[in-house]
């Protein structure tokens, strides 16, 4: 691409921890884009591994490569000094541990230019270790659509969107306030649903340009069965904010937003423990109270099915009995 014909710049932003194994494919799919006019961050988080040496050696040989290194502090606070540090028209965001298609930024800023869009998504498929496609978590589309905020917005309610931060590519005007938010997970829900009551339209491309690698082992289902990812409480954390968002924003959406509050509840007492179900764990009693609140929603609700209907009921009488009894069926499968 000539020089004239590079409209703007993206900031790509990599958080980086002790991924001195796949950092390079991960880098190397951002160096060989066909849009060259990137600035890529690269957040040292503090590694204790080669990592931030890799890194540095990487800036050498490259200078869009700019390097920062920071105490550990998590994928959110590295990201947000990436947004900190950023020059770029259009930001992106890329896990050290995922690798993109060569064409992704050049076919996701040609259509934000030329659609006036402050956000863009790419769709994407998940690999296994040995390189094998998994199952698409979100299905792309036949052919590029244009949704608006609200439609994108149900879709996430239903659990049918995709809430990656890395697939897209947004307007850097949208990070001048928002933030990732720093301490807890499923951080990419939580900052995209803030952004979305700014964002009227946002297009999705079918090409899956974003690749996931997903490693056995990494995934919050633990094999522990006393141990309970934050992830489980900070999904239900997030269930509330987007209500409140949706009540605001989109109050055409609540029955949705109703039915997310529910299900994000249900995947919670589906995984915490047995002996942390006691009457000391207020968040636990918390949840358990609003399904015994919510029964008769849950029951009327459009969008839940008749076996989430029967276990958010149930939950919310006899979660203990119900964990058992869901224990010895998973067992027998």
């Amino acid at each position: 691409m000539e020089e004239s014909r590079w409209p703007a710049l993206i900031s790509v932003i990599v958080p980086v921890y002790n991924i001195v194994d796949l950092l390079p494919r991960c880098v190397s799919s951002i160096q060989k884009q066909t849009y060259p006019n990137l600035e890529i961050i690269l957040v040292d988080d503090g590694s204790t591994d080669n990592s931030g040496a890799l890194a540095e050696k990487m800036a050498l040989e490259d200078r869009r490569i700019k390097v920062f290194h920071k105490e550990n502090g998590g994928t959110s606070r590295a990201r947000n000094v990436g947004i900190e540090k950023a020059r770029g028209d259009y930001i992106g965001f890329v896990d050290s541990d995922d690798y993109i298609e060569p064409q992704m930024y050049e076919r996701l800023l040609g259509v934000a230019l030329s659609e006036g869009l402050l956000m863009v998504q790419a769709s994407r498929d998940e690999i296994d270790e040995q390189g094998n496609r998994m199952p698409n978590v979100c299905e792309p589309p036949k052919e590029a659509e244009l949704w608006e905020g609200e439609r994108f917005m149900r879709e996430l309610l239903l659990h049918r969107g995709d809430c990656s931060m890395c697939t897209k590519l947004v307007h850097a005007s949208l990070l001048k306030e928002e933030r990732f938010p720093e301490g807890e997970l499923n951080e990419d829900f939580n900052l995209l649903v803030r952004l979305l009551p700014k964002v009227p339209a946002i297009a999705i491309l079918p090409e899956q340009d974003y690749h996931v690698f997903y490693r056995y082992g990494s995934n919050t289902r633990t094999h522990d069965r006393e141990e309970f990812p934050q992830v489980f409480t900070d999904i239900v954390k997030n269930a509330d904010r987007v209500y409140e968002i949706v009540e605001k924003e989109y109050p055409a959406l609540l029955q949705e937003a109703l039915r997310f509050g529910l299900f994000q509840r249900l995947d919670y007492m589906l995984h915490i423990p047995i002996s942390q179900m006691k009457k000391e764990n207020v968040f636990y009693v918390q949840v358990k109270q609003y399904l015994k609140n919510h029964s008769g929603d849950a029951m009327k609700s459009p969008y839940l099915t008749k076996k989430n209907k029967k276990y958010l009921l149930l939950l919310g009488i006899a979660p203990k009995f119900v964990r058992k009894v869901h224990r010895i069926l998973k067992g027998k499968k």
